[in-house]
């Protein structure tokens, strides 16, 4: 079997008898501190998907699929011009490629801080909107070899599209989107219309060539109190965009469309599901104590989780680690699961506990 079937088999629940062992990504403190624990120093590590492609073989993981842009700009076409409006000893302030006025940091990991936004309300809109059509320059020219590469792979085939509100919320910020979805919704359903529009001529582009197994959008519109945009709203104006897409998915045989939002999903996880969206990634824990098997039984088979594995245990040693992967045995053996530390892990994990972690789930027979 290979990884492209085990992973189809679990997510469609078919037979299997084993998971694939999956890693995301980690915070560079933590690759920092690894290194000093024994990770190797790849001499490539400059280059991100080699480096990546270097540590998965070290531990003998994968990626369990295949896919990212497919060679295509998704974002707007052309972005802003970058300018550096501020540089000072720890950090710059630029306005960045999606029109945006934040400071970055230039010696530690974290969060910009945003500053000003060029969209701050619908009046901005049209220049975003004519960034955001179709056009053939999107297309990169490895985009065929791009594709057999993924084929080659053996691994499951996905492309990733646009966000549907998580990208309005980078581009306007939280405090501008929610007065517009209370003054302007029309305007605001246009930008979710808009992003749809342009993420059914991606899959147009690229399903044609070759039968893609799942589509992945990115969001994270939740917080720990919850979502950003409301039930009500979300129907109202979101869901009509993720319904306008997986029907364009349907038309190609893709039966998988997952999301990519942190924080707690509890609110809009049924709302996303009846707009479409089956799978959810990667369902954090956080404080408010999600529970993936929770959702399985209040939603069915219907939702797939990729994730909920609470990266906070892997730092509280072995017995923890046992434990988190103990109760999640329930769903892992129901199939349309798939386990992985539900964020970056961060750098409190000690290298030996994490491929502790790893070699468990490697060792799982069912």
């Amino acid at each position: 079997m290979t990884p492209g079937d085990l992973w189809r088999n679990i997510m469609h629940y078919g037979p299997f008898d084993r998971l694939p062992v999956l890693h995301w990504v980690a915070w560079p403190e933590t690759y920092a501190r690894w290194r000093n624990e024994g990770l190797p120093v790849f001499a490539d590590h400059e280059a991100e998907r080699r480096w990546f492609g270097a540590v998965a073989s070290f531990w003998g993981i994968g990626c369990g699929w295949h896919g990212d842009g497919a060679g295509m700009e998704q974002n707007l076409f052309p972005p802003f011009e970058e300018q550096v409006l501020e540089d000072r000893l720890d950090y710059q302030v630029v306005r960045d490629g999606d029109g945006v006025v934040c400071k970055r940091w230039k010696n530690r990991t974290g969060v910009p801080q945003f500053l000003d936004y060029t969209l701050k309300d619908a009046a901005g809109w049209d220049e975003y909107k004519q960034r955001l059509q179709p056009d053939p320059r999107r297309l990169t020219a490895d985009l065929d070899r791009s594709i057999a590469m993924g084929q080659a792979s053996g691994n499951a085939l996905g492309i990733t599209v646009c966000s549907l509100t998580g990208w309005i919320r980078n581009w306007m910020g939280v405090e501008n989107m929610a007065y517009l979805m209370h003054d302007d919704p029309a305007v605001y359903a246009d930008m979710v219309n808009t992003l749809a529009d342009l993420s059914c001529w991606i899959i147009d582009t690229i399903a044609p060539k070759v039968q893609l197994d799942i589509l992945w959008g990115w969001e994270d519109i939740c917080g720990r109190s919850g979502p950003l945009v409301s039930p009500a709203t979300f129907d109202r104006c979101v869901a009509p965009g993720y319904r306008k897409v997986r029907a364009k998915a349907g038309e190609y045989g893709i039966g998988l469309y997952g999301i990519d939002t942190d924080g707690d999903i509890t609110h809009l996880c049924g709302h996303w599901l009846d707009a479409g969206v089956n799978v959810q990634f990667p369902v954090e824990i956080g404080v408010w104590n999600a529970d993936p098997m929770a959702y399985r039984r209040q939603y069915g088979r219907d939702l797939r989780v990729i994730g909920g594995i609470d990266k906070r245990q892997l730092a509280k040693g072995r017995v923890a680690i046992d434990a988190e992967i103990e109760r999640r045995m329930p769903l892992i053996r129901d199939g349309g699961f798939l386990p992985m530390p539900d964020h970056i892990i961060p750098p409190d994990v000690p290298l030996d506990d994490y491929r502790y972690y790893l070699d468990k789930i490697r060792a799982i027979r069912l």
